[in-house]
């Protein structure tokens, strides 16, 4: 039998090592590939956690930071925090391991999260704190958009 390619037709690839993983057939399994392959998922999901954490944060500080715009806060950013948090939860629903490590990827995050607020605010900067003001468990929390942060407009 021939065994398609993992580098000339990855679907085709796929399809080959799942029926041979069903079938017990460890002489038809490319190993190293595999092996690649199950860790790149675990990354792409902790990419994904990183991904929801920033388009969160940038939206929170937006929320607190541009005063000029909390009159037109209403549903586009609130639609996107709550889809940016019920994604993330349902990644950690699937990966629970994940959920301890949020506060790393959250700070890892955090700084991105402030540049695209600056960038989209026009806002200076400094006028975001450097450091995430908000624990990521409240970050979390479905109905938590704060009002005011001390040094905000």
């Amino acid at each position: 039998m021939t065994h398609p390619s993992y580098e000339t037709d990855f679907y085709q690839w796929t399809q080959a090592q799942a029926e041979a993983l069903r079938a017990k057939a460890s002489e038809d399994l490319d190993w190293d590939n595999l092996a690649e392959e199950i860790e790149s998922l675990g990354k792409s999901d902790r990419r994904a956690v990183e991904s929801y954490l920033e388009v969160i944060a940038t939206h929170v500080l937006k929320w607190v930071y541009q005063p000029q715009e909390r009159t037109r806060r209403g549903r586009r950013w609130r639609n996107s925090i709550e889809e940016a948090r019920r994604q993330l939860q349902l990644i950690i629903e699937d990966s629970p391991s994940l959920r301890e490590r949020v506060p790393v990827l959250l700070a890892r995050t955090y700084p991105y999260a402030r540049r695209k607020a600056h960038r989209e605010t026009g806002l200076p900067l400094a006028t975001f704190p450097e450091a995430c003001p908000w624990p990521p468990e409240l970050l979390q929390e479905a109905d938590f958009l704060p009002e005011e942060l001390p040094g905000a407009p």
